[in-house]
């Protein structure tokens, strides 16, 4: 009996998440940060987890001035401001101790908007997935985290 990928991964520790393809072709995925549950990107080519920094209180974000600048392929670089030693919650996936890069993501929004696209709350970056040893499944829409 050939073992299927999901199989494979199950067998090896992995949990499963199903992400949601959106119109821009971004998936976007339910994650819990510091006990409160939001909509992320999964963004593979972003090297840090964010956060809108107007969703600070509303994570319950403890942040100070970061050297860290961001840019995005529509937005020029721009002040951000850091978090530390937050709680992250991907399926069943955590980290207790997860760094949150927070800057202003109004033209992120601005653009999913337009396209009747639901607003985010941050980004699931590369520092999470590696983190998480992530597979993802392009074909069935999941991402694999390492539990």
């Amino acid at each position: 009996m050939k073992q299927t990928r999901h199989s494979f991964l199950k067998s090896q520790g992995y949990t499963s998440i199903n992400l949601k393809k959106t119109g821009t072709n971004h998936y976007q995925i339910k994650a819990i940060l510091n006990d409160i549950e939001g909509l992320f990107i999964l963004d593979t080519g972003a090297s840090n987890t964010c956060a809108d920094l107007t969703q600070t209180e509303k994570f319950k974000l403890i942040s100070e001035n970061s050297e860290i600048k961001a840019s995005s392929a529509t937005n020029l670089m721009q002040e951000t401001k850091i978090s530390k030693k937050n709680k992250l919650q991907v399926g069943k996936w955590n980290s207790k101790s997860c760094s949150v890069v927070l800057f202003d993501m109004n033209h992120i929004n601005t653009a999913l908007n337009e396209r009747k696209i639901q607003k985010v709350d941050g980004i699931i970056g590369a520092d999470t997935l590696k983190k998480g040893k992530a597979f993802i499944d392009y074909e069935k829409n999941r991402l694999y985290l390492k539990l």
